[in-house]
């Protein structure tokens, strides 16, 4: 399983999402530029956000994009399942993937593992967790 440039710069822009005042809007173009993403590609990435769920966006002027949850009810399992669909680290993993060798199948059990391991870490923290270690993070490098 490897993170994709648009999961990527996906859960970038929710940890910026999540510092601002939950309901407030900020404009995609403010997003892009402090966290240097082609403005083009981020918003295609913000329309896959919005249309699962994890942010609401608003045209107008006091429109822009924001968190549609408050930033302890989501986790970066949530942001990258709605980028890249469901998480798997294989295709025989999928809830209906047919696979003659299944039952004979040496180290399906390993991935099968593997995998749930991945999403309880990945579903584990929430961005409002991320911020408080970011914030934490950056007041050591102050203190330096």
């Amino acid at each position: 399983m490897q993170i994709t440039r648009q999961t990527e710069y996906a859960i970038h822009a929710v940890i910026e999402l999540a510092q601002i005042p939950f309901g407030d809007f900020v404009l995609i173009r403010q997003i892009a530029n402090k966290l240097n993403i082609p403005e083009m590609f981020l918003k295609k990435t913000v329309q896959a956000l919005n249309k699962s769920g994890i942010v609401v966006t608003q045209r107008g002027t006091n429109g822009g994009v924001r968190l549609s949850r408050p930033s302890d009810k989501l986790t970066v399992a949530d942001v990258m399942a709605a980028i890249e669909g469901p998480l798997m680290l294989n295709v025989c993993l999928g809830e209906n993937y047919q696979c003659s060798n299944k039952p004979f199948c040496s180290i399906h059990k390993i991935l099968q593992r593997t995998q749930k391991a991945v999403l309880r870490e990945l579903s584990r923290e929430t961005f409002a967790d991320i911020i408080k270690n970011k914030l934490r993070l950056e007041k050591r490098v102050e203190e330096v």
